[in-house]
C-alpha cells in the first residue's frame, strides 16, 4: 500500500502530492483491490477523454466539475460538493473544472496505468480539448 504505514493507517497530509500539470495535482493510496485518488484541480483544468477497465466512483469535496460520459459522451453531469458520480468500467469520459475543485475518486481494481511511470500522460496536452470543452459549454 502506498501512502499508508505497514498497518494500513495514514493521513492525506502524509501522502505525496504529485504535480501532473500546472492546473492538476494528485494524491493516491491503494491496496490490492482498491485505489483512492484525491485530485486538486484549478478552474479551467481539463481531464481529456479517456476510458479504463476500472469501475469508478467520484465525489466532490469542494468546487464543481462538469463530466461528459457515455459511448459518445452523450451524458453530462455537473458534480458539486456531496454529489456522487458512478462510471462503469470502459466508459469514455472527460471532466472540465468549473471552479477550483477537490475531487475524491475511488477505483476498483487500482489504476495500473496510474502506477506506471508514464501514468499521467493523458493529463498533459489537454489544453486544446479544454478550450473545445469550454467553447461547447458557452
Amino acid at each position: 500500500m502506498s501512502g499508508l504505514n505497514d498497518k494500513g493507517f495514514g493521513a492525506w497530509e502524509g501522502v505525496e502530492r504529485e504535480v501532473l500539470t500546472p492546473q492538476i495535482e494528485r494524491q493516491m493510496v491503494w491496496g490490492e483491490g482498491l485505489m483512492m485518488a484525491k485530485l486538486f484541480l484549478k478552474k479551467g483544468a481539463f481531464v481529456g477523454t479517456h476510458s479504463h477497465p476500472n469501475e469508478q466512483f467520484t465525489t466532490i469535496l469542494e468546487g464543481r466539475l462538469l463530466f461528459r460520459y457515455g459511448e459518445n459522451l452523450e451524458h453530462e453531469a455537473e458534480v458539486g460538493p456531496g454529489d456522487i458520480l458512478h462510471l462503469p468500467a470502459n466508459i469514455p469520459h472527460n471532466a472540465l473544472c468549473l471552479e477550483d475543485c477537490v475531487d475524491l475518486d475511488v477505483f476498483t481494481p487500482p489504476r495500473a496505468d496510474w502506477l506506471a511511470p508514464d501514468g499521467a500522460r493523458y493529463f498533459s496536452g489537454a489544453a486544446q480539448q479544454a478550450q473545445q470543452a469550454q467553447d461547447v459549454r458557452r
